[in-house]
């Protein structure tokens, strides 16, 4: 059995309060459990919550977690300095990224908790924090195959595919889909055929007119990406911190009319929901 959960959906910054409390006000952070794995997509501040509810579940125990990062804008990484299982000696906490992770994602996270930013130290966090560039866009986290694309976002960016023995899940939070046909194509195949495609659809279209090239997923596009690779079931995700309940609903209920009399089942990202591939 893979579990998926959502605990950060959000994209920019967090927005908590009562207008976002049914979708969730946390920034990127989804957990998936498979073939004996506990791999952490992503560190906004999702990862908080999931850190809390991890001690408690392991009640001492040593945890052992693979945290895949897609970029190091700050929505992804914000949450680190407050993941409980790293304040513990006994767990080990590998953290994987790609092109200069090693020195770039490790100097992007102990920068963000240096002072006057934060009083404790990456350094000093107990726990095994082990930083290490990945060099090949395919690689295995035990059992599970996993897999890496790069996405139209500024910066480095990659989304993830995590192939389990009960499904694949496809995990692009940022990206923009590109006037490069070869790119876009490149982008199809690598989501084809996804069990669950969890993907950046922070725009409607009028929106995406005026942020065109700030390397977001407009929802009409992101619909048709989906249909086009096949998948299974798509997660609108990276909400915008603009949009309360009710717009998350209305453009939910606009993708599901766009792919009507099509087999792709659509939904909203949901801060706490599970999703099970038996």
């Amino acid at each position: 059995m893979t579990t998926v959960k959502f605990w950060g959906t959000r994209g920019s910054v967090p927005t908590p309060g009562a207008a976002t409390v049914r979708y969730g006000g946390n920034t990127s952070c989804v957990e998936v459990r498979a073939d004996g794995q506990i791999i952490v997509l992503d560190a906004g501040t999702g990862i908080r919550p999931l850190g809390l509810e991890l001690a408690r579940e392991f009640n001492g125990a040593p945890i052992n977690i693979t945290l895949l990062i897609t970029h190091t804008h700050w929505d992804h990484i914000q949450g680190f300095p407050f993941f409980l299982p790293a304040y513990e000696s006994k767990n080990t906490i590998r953290v994987l990224g790609f092109e200069g992770a090693r020195q770039g994602l490790g100097s992007t996270l102990a920068g963000q908790m240096e002072s006057p930013y934060f009083p404790i130290a990456l350094q000093q966090m107990p726990g095994n924090v082990v930083i290490e560039e990945l060099s090949d866009f395919n690689f295995h986290i035990g059992d599970v195959k996993a897999s890496a694309a790069m996405v139209n976002h500024p910066g480095i960016a990659v989304g993830y595919r995590l192939s389990t023995s009960a499904g694949d899940i496809a995990y692009l939070p940022d990206n923009e889909l590109s006037n490069d046909h070869l790119q876009n194509r490149k982008l199809v195949d690598f989501i084809a055929g996804a069990d669950v495609l969890i993907i950046d659809s922070q725009y409607d279209c009028d929106e995406y007119e005026a942020h065109i090239g700030w390397g977001h997923g407009c929802v009409d596009d992101v619909v048709r990406i989906a249909e086009d690779g096949h998948a299974k079931r798509l997660y609108l995700f990276h909400h915008d911190p603009g949009h309360d309940d009710a717009r998350v609903d209305a453009m939910l209920a606009h993708a599901r009319n766009l792919a009507k009399g099509t087999p792709l089942q659509v939904f909203a990202a949901t801060e706490g929901e599970t999703i099970t591939l038996p």
